[in-house]
């Protein structure tokens, strides 16, 4: 029975080799112009390597334009200008400061004025002056050091009127460097700073040259109002040339 069974398998596996032939005869005995696709593993998977390093190359291509992109706006940014300017305003307070120097009265903040003026008025005194000319310079000298006080007290009042005018500049101008969106924009507002802060130096320094002129101008009277004591105290005592007998008439010419 055994060797039966292994005939019959023997037989069949022969039948079916036999056959085979037979199936595959239509498929040999097709037209000489049919095409048929062979598959390549490894030319797919070349192909699919390629195409993954493709893509890799315009991705990272794509993230060096975004990064350029983003590096111009960057510039951009620190290109910009800032956006408000206090130059006027400083501008016109420093004009209003140099308005209140130019106006002083007598004896205005120029060399050639105060050298005249102390020429004349100041210093020595000479005793060949009549009184009334003393007199007439010690009152100019008066009103020089009165007008060189309501000078510098008008000076003050300026400078504290742009106190309010600073303060408004300086929160404008802190707030313009806070919200900077580049470089340029936060130096230009420092810029400004300075320059508010130049102007208030320049309104310290109009302040202090006002007060020092009146000081001076008081200094002045008082040392030439001394000079003026001493020389007339000197005419007073230097003597003169006395008694000069001479003829006297009286009740008349003596022929009633």
């Amino acid at each position: 029975m055994t060797i039966r069974r292994s005939r019959s398998r023997a037989i069949f596996m022969a039948a079916t080799m036999l056959a085979a032939p037979l199936a595959l005869s239509p498929i040999l005995t097709s037209p000489a112009h049919a095409q048929w696709t062979v598959f390549d593993p490894s030319n797919y998977a070349q192909n699919v390597l390629t195409a993954a390093r493709t893509l890799q190359q315009i991705n990272n291509q794509i993230t060096s334009l975004q990064n350029e992109a983003t590096m111009l706006i960057n510039q951009a940014k620190n290109l910009a200008s800032l956006p408000y300017s206090s130059l006027q305003q400083l501008q016109q307070n420093v004009q209003r400061t140099q308005q209140l120097l130019s106006q002083a009265q007598n004896i205005a903040f120029d060399v050639q004025n105060i050298d005249q003026a102390f020429q004349q008025k100041y210093g020595s005194i000479s005793l060949s002056a009549t009184d009334t000319q003393l007199v007439t310079d010690a009152r100019s000298r008066w009103q020089n050091t009165v007008g060189s006080l309501q000078d510098a007290m008008r000076v003050q009042a300026g400078v504290v009127g742009n106190i309010d005018t600073n303060r408004t500049q300086m929160s404008e101008l802190v707030g313009q460097s806070q919200g900077a969106t580049g470089a340029l924009q936060a130096t230009q507002a420092g810029n400004q700073l300075l320059a508010l802060q130049s102007q208030q130096l320049s309104d310290l320094i109009a302040l202090m040259s006002a007060n020092g002129r009146s000081e001076a101008l008081i200094e002045a009277e008082r040392a030439t109002a001394a000079e003026q004591g001493r020389v007339q105290r000197e005419r007073f005592l230097t003597p003169g040339s006395g008694y000069q007998p001479g003829n006297a008439q009286m009740f008349g010419n003596g022929n009633n």
